[in-house]
């Protein structure tokens, strides 16, 4: 298996440079980070105040081991009644991966957690913003290799988010494809 640095310096850059016309290598654009988010979820609206620190718990050491570093918790930004939301109030969990965690990430990501997704196809290329980001949605974490399936209490749902320094959609496909992100035909 060959390193993401080294395939993206070796093989990507010259595809790249040649397809798009960029004069200058660091004009390529590239990964910059990776965001690993989830969401407590509405089960835990209605439970004890002590069992849902039991269940935030539980995701954040999910979290922590799929990631490698510790997981920010994230607070409701304004109330919604119907959803019975407070501003205020812990709504979920987020992880920023940047440098050799993001690149060994990505490999896992690419090569172990996406083949071993149920009913996996390959990613959708409207996945992708303006920006050439890609947001991947999981719904289960124990496609991950680091969450043993036999201890798993809880399991959530995860949405991966590949921001690249790409200009366009056209531009981050064409980067993730040749990284080695598998897409539908």
């Amino acid at each position: 298996m060959q390193r993401f640095r080294e395939r993206y310096q070796k093989e990507v850059v010259p595809q790249l440079m040649a397809k798009f016309g960029y004069q200058n290598p660091l004009a390529v654009p590239k990964v910059e980070k990776v965001l690993i988010n989830s969401g407590f979820g509405r089960e835990t609206v209605s439970l004890a105040p002590e069992e849902q620190r039991k269940m935030q718990q539980i995701l954040l050491e999910d979290l922590a081991s799929i990631s490698g570093q510790k997981p920010v918790l994230t607070q409701a930004k304004k109330s919604i009644a119907s959803f019975k939301l407070r501003k205020g109030l812990t709504v979920g969990a987020k992880v920023t991966l940047r440098g050799r965690k993001m690149e060994d990430f990505i490999d896992r990501f690419i090569q172990i957690v996406l083949p071993r997704s149920r009913d996996f196809r390959g990613l959708d290329p409207q996945s992708f913003d303006r920006s050439g980001n890609l947001t991947v949605g999981l719904k289960e974490q124990i496609t991950f290799p680091e969450v043993s399936p036999e201890s798993v209490r809880k399991i959530f749902g995860l949405e991966v988010t590949v921001v690249t320094t790409a200009k366009s959609s056209a531009e981050g496909l064409e980067l993730l494809k040749q990284l080695g992100f598998p897409f539908k035909a």
